[in-house]
């Protein structure tokens, strides 16, 4: 777990993680939330809806960001304030995911630090973009 202070931080600082999504991460996703929605749980009725199976949740693949600032960037001394996010393509199962950061903007006086974030597939595709704004405890 990195453990940067807010005087790390600095425009252009990056940081990066791959995570393989899995069948077993669906199914702790589905008890978690309750979401049983079929074409995340349903591959025909995935197939009949264009997909070749059961796609990932989107929350799923969004909940890496936690990762990012918790563990990454700046890791122990992370609070998020706000995540946008936007998902362009769809995540399956087995795919294995980039996560990665980059900082664009620090405030001093707050003590947080703004961060364009991409996770992409294992084939570069970008498959969740957006940003996130996160303090930095003392």
């Amino acid at each position: 777990m990195n453990e940067y202070r807010f005087e790390d931080i600095h425009k252009g600082l990056t940081e990066s993680f791959t995570v393989t999504v899995t069948a077993d991460m669906m199914e702790k996703f589905k008890d978690i939330t309750g979401d049983v929605n079929p074409m995340h749980t349903d591959s025909e009725f995935a197939s009949a809806h264009g997909f070749d199976d059961r796609i990932a949740y989107g929350m799923l693949t969004s909940s890496f960001l936690s990762t990012l600032a918790g563990v990454y960037l700046p890791g122990r001394n992370s609070l998020i304030r706000s995540v946008e996010v936007k998902f362009p393509k769809p995540v399956m199962v087995g795919d294995e995911l980039t996560v990665s950061g980059e900082v664009t903007d620090v405030n001093d006086e707050g003590r947080f630090f703004d961060m364009k974030i991409a996770i992409r597939n294992q084939n570069g595709e970008k498959v969740c973009r957006g940003k996130m704004q996160i303090g930095v405890l003392e």
